[in-house]
């Protein structure tokens, strides 16, 4: 996805002032930068494990339930941890997809205002 993004920096720059395209480069500057604000949030476990991750999928934070971690104190068998461990790769997973989801929303609309094909 990343690629994509350098692509498309690169593009710009070959196109140079090129009328409406001129801005391209600035476009997907900025973009690299509004993906990094903006985040998503994913869970497994009926909300055991959540994380939140930004557009460049950078993990911002990863919280475990209270109750997961009773569950580990109490017994903390091998059990209990490849459960958790299950958990936290699922929302891991989940939040990945959702930010590749964003990133090619706002891809979608930084091509479809400068009138570029799908």
């Amino acid at each position: 996805m990343f690629d994509q993004l350098r692509n498309l920096r690169e593009m710009a720059s070959m196109m140079g002032g090129l009328g409406n395209l001129g801005d391209l480069k600035s476009k997907a500057q900025g973009l690299e930068q509004k993906l990094a604000e903006q985040t998503v949030e994913a869970e497994s476990g009926a909300g055991a494990v959540r994380v939140v991750m930004n557009g460049k999928c950078e993990v911002l934070s990863l919280r475990i339930e209270p109750a997961m971690l009773v569950a580990l104190t109490g017994g903390g068998t091998d059990t209990d941890r490849e459960l958790v461990e299950d958990l936290i790769a699922a929302a891991m997973n989940a939040a990945v997809n959702k930010a590749h989801d964003m990133m090619r929303q706002t891809l979608t609309d930084l091509a479809g205002g400068m009138g570029l094909p799908g």
